[in-house]
């Protein structure tokens, strides 16, 4: 049987749950640090699709929380209750590793594949100098590395010489990058109007791409991490489900 509490332990290791921001909630979402489990499931979000396939006693690791805020009520038919109520009833458990997951590993593996190197860690972005180039030309980089029919850019009219990755939402990292803005292109998902409107008032330039298309590299990436503990454990079986973008394309 799989033990819980040795199973986050591992985790800790691999990226420890203190590196999470003030407004997460990594770690146990759900269950019991002292139960045992016999299977485990990495998911990037728990749909409640995905949680009707679950075998019972699976242990989910997913990369959004389940529970982001306090509920104030627990309605069995309303989001997220609906799948907690079917976690419950399948004795399964749910970890979730999300921003500290996103500084240790997603963040960096997002920046190889975009092409960057000797990047440094400001915040919740890595940052990288580049040899001058026009935004039209790093959005068409990006455009193909990720296999995206679109971009969406702000352009703030200058060479960009200095990129900021952040996966997922991220235009809440430009007040804490460290040096001036000038000649900066953020790289992140889910910029809104005002997102944009503010950066372009001092100079930077946003390229946003899907949230699901940064974050999708979770659950194979954190497979192969789990790797040596699935090889020393008695673990039944790794499922790894495929939470798909919840945003379809109309041409």
């Amino acid at each position: 049987m799989l033990k819980l509490n040795e199973l986050i332990a591992f985790l800790e290791g691999l990226s420890p749950f203190s590196l999470q921001e003030s407004w997460d909630n990594c770690g146990l979402n759900l269950g019991s640090n002292n139960a045992e489990y016999e299977n485990i499931a990495i998911a990037l979000e728990l749909t409640l699709e995905l949680a009707q396939e679950l075998p019972p006693k699976s242990v989910v690791l997913t990369h959004h929380p389940l529970f982001f805020r306090p509920l104030k009520n627990f309605n069995p038919s309303l989001y997220p209750a609906n799948i907690a109520t079917l976690l419950l009833q399948k004795s399964c458990a749910l970890v979730a590793l999300h921003t500290n997951f996103d500084k240790t590993h997603l963040n960096p593996h997002f920046a190889k594949i975009l092409g960057l190197s000797h990047t440094k860690e400001e915040g919740m972005a890595l940052v990288a100098d580049i040899a001058p180039v026009s935004l039209d030309h790093l959005a068409t980089q990006v455009q193909e590395r990720l296999n995206l029919p679109y971009v969406r850019l702000a352009d703030a009219k200058t060479p960009i010489e200095r990129v900021a990755v952040v996966c997922g939402a991220g235009c809440g990292v430009l007040h804490e990058l460290k040096e001036a803005p000038k000649n900066l292109c953020l790289i992140t998902g889910d910029i809104k109007h005002h997102d944009a409107m503010q950066a372009l008032s001092v100079g930077v330039s946003l390229l946003e791409v899907p949230h699901y298309e940064s974050e999708k590299f979770f659950v194979p990436l954190l497979k192969d991490l789990l790797e040596p503990y699935i090889l020393q454990s008695q673990v039944k079986c790794v499922k790894l489900l495929d939470c798909k973008n919840p945003f379809m394309l109309k041409v």
